[in-house]
């Protein structure tokens, strides 16, 4: 049976983080990299001659699997690993890891079933590289993420900065137009580029790709990006190890800075040390004239000078910064100021706190542009601070916040609460603080009560205007459940109980519905065929990006609904399910597999009829069931029947049952109990016979549903697959979005009308009603007051 990709990453994971043991995770993703590593190149390149990597005799995956068992095994597989090194100048990038080292993996056998099992893991024939590529089936990167992601994750605080987050990757490189470079001829740098993570997503976002520089201050981690390059077929990356501000290494002939067309960067947050090793007031690249010194203790800005330095002079970048640097005094806020004057600052990106893996500090991204900066008479703020979902620890940007955050960027388009364009004038007037709050209150607007509403009564007409949203689609409804009252109110017109149905009901709302769900049915008949037509040939991610593309597009103009909530439910589908799905039609064509087409799905197809057969068998059971305990509910404790018929472990056997029965048929006292045991054991045997029944029913059923998947034709499995799983399942999703539309209005017109339902004067009412009837009955009682 295939493995779904998802499920064959997880296996890989979850294999390799059982034979960690005690090491750490950021040091044994240097392991396990490496095998990834040597089976990647293996797969794809052993054999090949005038290869980018050449595989040399003894230094390839089949090598290490002859190793396994091999009580020498930790010795001979870095000797293995040092061959593939050897021949391809890759000496410190695979061999950082030693696999003879016996504090990390064990002694003897230890060891060797250790490594024995690492291998194994690696050697899955469902991990095959050779067809790997980022166009169409791109295992090796999914794979390279999946691990990253969840080491980074149990790294812990300190050492999981080697990580972006892909999905903060993936908005920093389409916000800086790298799509449009023409050539491979272009630049893109990251001056601290951990694991090469940045650059890689920047790099695919350019049609034809860019030229990738990288610097990386920690040995290890220089490794890992050099070999994360070679994974992703960026052999000619070049990246460099030391420390960027003290020591950069790209400079031109001259000594200056080498400045590069494109940038990203990910630095450490607030680094104390940042000048180790320098003179900052002697800066020999001259980064820091004309703005201002960083503070000594605090290195955010002496990364962002050296960054804004390293652009050409129509250079483009987005580097990711802790919020601070948006609103800090003193030395940095002259620096600020200067940067602003410059006009460099693009835009700002404001971020959910805790995306990232070495801190849970909130942060920004920084979008930098040189060209036409002299021109430049504001920049562009998000506040996507709200747009996240939980994972694990951590916060998590949806597919849906990503997209919202670069089409809103990339368009400028202002939304309130979320965007808009500020003037360099009004950054001048709040003294060059940059603040995103100052600017861009996303705070919910709140419900104030009315007070004349709750002593006059009445609706309030403000409260009932916010609703415009609602109106602007159904004009009339509006009429038909509220009446003009007073000046600034209004009376509900229907009782309140009929305020559901009265919207339900309402032509206007019934058209809506309508036009929603002939909006995705129409989307997915237009890709009904597209769907019906997958094989060996279709490219996955062009696929997702098309249908993507379209389903957000299609919902843009429904004022109700989100359309980024519709596109979050497709891509969330895709990620959990359809991806597999189509991975697997790819791989193994349309069979009859229970993973690509569930049982659910045949049995509403071809077995209604058994189906309802089966639910009828359960409900009788259910009965007995509920009937039974009923009776045990009544019938237990000290002087219940059933007490005499458990049994030591306090439970009630159908033996001890039968026993007590036979004890009380000859006593006449007993009579009583003698005919609820009775009764009891009547519903014992009906249950028991109905489960019998419903066993037996979906042994029957599943017998005929596997001959069913058998008998299949192709053109079945598919119509099922298309229409019944993945056409259902966004029709489904959509109905529940506007099931939620139409909840939400029910629900805060319902709310109003019982906020205001009683005035002030029916309460006094109410009051004297009541206090009349106390005082009788206080009367009656011969009270006198």
């Amino acid at each position: 049976m295939a493995i779904k990709k998802s499920e064959l990453y997880s296996k890989l994971w979850k294999s390799c983080d059982e034979l960690r043991g005690g090491m750490d995770a950021s040091q044994y993703k240097d392991y396990i990299l490496v095998l990834l590593f040597m089976r990647y190149v293996t797969d794809k390149y052993y054999g090949k001659k005038d290869a980018l990597i050449y595989v040399p005799e003894g230094g390839s995956f089949h090598d290490l699997i002859e190793l396994k068992g091999d009580k020498d095994i930790g010795d001979k597989t870095n000797i293995v690993i040092r061959k593939m090194a050897d021949a391809n100048d890759l000496v410190g990038v695979i061999t950082v890891a030693d696999f003879n080292d016996a504090d990390k993996l064990g002694k003897g056998k230890e060891m060797v079933d250790r490594l024995t099992n690492l291998v194994a893991i690696f050697e899955d024939p469902d991990l095959d590289f050779a067809g790997n590529g980022p166009e169409g089936d791109d295992i090796l990167g999914d794979a390279y993420e999946y691990l990253m992601k969840h080491f980074a994750t149990e790294s812990g605080k300190s050492k999981g900065q080697f990580y972006t987050p892909s999905e903060v990757s993936r908005i920093m490189a389409k916000v800086i137009g790298i799509e449009k470079a023409k050539s491979k001829s272009q630049t893109i740098y990251d001056p601290t580029c951990g694991s090469g993570s940045l650059l890689l997503k920047a790099n695919d976002e350019a049609q034809r790709g860019v030229t990738i520089y990288g610097q990386e201050k920690d040995v290890a981690t220089v490794a890992l990006a050099k070999m994360n390059m070679i994974l992703h077929g960026n052999e000619m990356a070049e990246i460099q190890q030391g420390d960027t501000i003290s020591s950069p290494e790209f400079k031109n002939p001259d000594g200056t800075l080498k400045t590069f067309d494109f940038a990203v960067a990910n630095p450490p947050f607030s680094t104390k040390s940042w000048s180790s090793g320098m003179d900052p007031n002697n800066d020999e690249f001259d980064r820091f004239t004309g703005y201002g010194m960083p503070p000594a203790k605090n290195g955010d800005y002496a990364f962002l000078l050296h960054f804004i330095k390293s652009l050409k002079s129509k250079g483009k970048g987005a580097i990711i910064l802790p919020h601070g640097v948006l609103f800090r005094g003193n030395a940095e806020a002259q620096i600020r100021k200067n940067i602003l004057r410059k006009g460099y600052f693009k835009g700002i990106i404001g971020l959910p706190a805790n995306l990232f893996y070495g801190t849970g500090i909130p942060a920004a991204i920084l979008v930098i542009d040189k060209e036409n900066a002299e021109a430049r008479k504001g920049l562009f703020m998000i506040d996507a601070s709200k747009g996240f979902i939980k994972d694990g620890n951590k916060n998590r940007l949806r597919e849906q916040d990503v997209r919202k955050i670069v089409d809103v960027f990339n368009k400028q388009v202002e939304v309130p609460k979320y965007s808009r364009m500020v003037s360099l004038e009004e950054i001048e007037n709040n003294e060059y603080n940059l603040n995103i709050p100052r600017y861009i209150d996303n705070q919910e607007e709140e419900d104030i009560q009315d007070i004349a509403a709750h002593l006059q009564g009445g609706i309030p007409a403000v409260d009932v205007d916010a609703l415009e949203k609602y109106w602007k689609v159904y004009p009339t409804l509006k009429d038909s459940l509220f009446e003009k009252a007073r000046e600034g109110y209004y009376d509900l017109k229907v009782d309140k109980e009929e305020i559901k149905e009265t919207i339900f009901n309402h032509k206007e709302f019934i058209d809506y519905s309508e036009d929603v769900n002939s909006t995705i049915s129409s989307w997915a008949n237009r890709y009904r065929e597209d769907f019906l037509n997958i094989d060996s040939n279709t490219n996955p991610k062009e696929l997702i990006h098309t249908i993507s593309e379209d389903i957000l597009e299609s919902f843009s103009s429904r004022t109700l609904i989100d359309s980024y909530d519709i596109y979050q439910y497709l891509m969330s589908y895709w990620l959990e399910e359809m991806k597999d799905d189509v991975y697997m039609i790819i791989e193994n064509g349309w069979i009859a597999d229970k993973d690509l087409l569930p049982e659910d799905i045949v049995i509403d197809k071809y077995f209604t009829k058994e189906k309802e057969e089966i639910e009828g068998l359960e409900a009788k059971k259910d009965e007995f069931t509920r009937l039974k305990e009923e009776f045990e509910e009544e019938n237990s404790g000290e002087d219940g029947y059933l007490e005499e018929v458990k049994n030591d472990k306090g439970n009630i056997t159908k033996g001890g049952l039968n026993k007590r029965l036979k004890e009380l048929k000859d006593d006449k006292e007993s009579i009583e109990e003698l005919k609820a045991l009775e009764v009891y054991l009547t519903l014992v045997d009906k249950e028991a016979g109905a489960s019998k029944k419903v066993r037996d029913s979906i042994k029957a059923l599943d017998k005929a549903v596997d001959l069913k998947y058998k008998e299949l034709t192709e053109e079945e499995i598919k119509t099922m697959v298309v229409d019944r799983k993945w056409t259902s399942y966004m029709v489904s999703e959509v109905s529940s979005e506007m099931d939620s539309v139409s909840h939400r209005l029910t629900s805060r017109i319902k709310e109003l009308a019982d906020r205001y339902d009683e005035n002030l004067s029916q309460l006094e009412e109410q009051l004297e009603s009541y206090s009349k009837k106390v005082d009788k009955h206080l009367e009656r009682m011969g009270f006198v007051w």
